[in-house]
């Protein structure tokens, strides 16, 4: 599933680039999960795969690619129904957390958990934007439209996108890496908003679209790595080399 575009104004321009949306609200995604998990509860059947299987298997295979501990700790940021957490444990990931501020969302993902017999997956009742302190040290985190959704809140969103670029600061480990998934930022727009303390590593292949002869992409998927907060001292460059050292 892809959402909508909601453009307002060119990002950076002084306007807002999105215009406000439901899709932006807790009580939004609270209802939907309500009606997810009763879905669920009739027909076993988990929901909405958001972007798609594709999406997960692109992000699969890019810890593959890098030879990314199955130990390494990962957090899936606004996890809905989990089912990106179940695939990477059934890829051999095994210190696996999930947090949505939908309680909603969260028991629909241990119920999910329980009907695939997944033990080693943490779910807890989150909001990104005021983690706690349990969420600390992340090797790698995962964002599937969260912050497409962040960006739609019609309370200030300029300032809640900032306060998650903060929260991503502090959650991940200096040289974590954060893979974004997006319908609604372009590539050179994530690296605009991530630019205090993120440096891209590499943009991942997304499926693309032909329209009045312009090719373009349906969603944007990049890796960005955080900068060392000690003034670069001692800066690990490769991604193999921060999981060797990474202990």
């Amino acid at each position: 599933m892809v959402a909508p575009r909601f453009r307002a104004g060119m990002a950076g321009g002084g306007e807002e680039p999105f215009a406000p949306s439901a899709l932006g609200t807790r009580p939004h995604w609270d209802a939907a999960y309500e009606r997810e998990l009763q879905a669920f509860q009739e027909t076993g059947d988990a929901g909405e795969i958001w972007f798609g299987e594709e999406s997960m298997v692109r992000i699969i295979r890019w810890l593959e690619k890098q030879k990314v501990p199955l130990d390494s700790s990962v957090l899936d940021i606004g996890t809905g129904n989990g089912v990106l957490l179940i695939e990477l444990a059934k890829n051999g990931f095994t210190n696996l957390t999930g947090i949505d501020y939908s309680p909603s969302a969260i028991q629909l993902s241990e119920k999910v958990r329980e009907k695939e017999g997944v033990s080693n997956i943490k779910l807890l009742v989150e909001d990104f934007l005021a983690p706690s302190a349990e969420l600390l040290g992340f090797h790698i985190c995962i964002d599937k439209g969260t912050f497409d959704a962040v960006s739609l809140n019609p309370d200030n969103a300029v300032g809640k996108r900032k306060q998650y670029v903060r929260s991503l600061c502090s959650v991940l480990k200096p040289e974590g890496f954060f893979l974004i998934t997006s319908c609604n930022w372009t590539k050179e727009e994530l690296l605009n908003e991530f630019r205090e303390g993120f440096e891209i590593v590499e943009e991942l292949p997304t499926p693309k679209f032909c329209f009045g002869g312009r090719i373009g992409n349906s969603v944007t998927a990049l890796v960005f790595q955080r900068k060392n907060c000690q003034g670069g001292k001692g800066k690990v460059t490769g991604s193999a080399a921060f999981f060797k050292l990474r202990c």
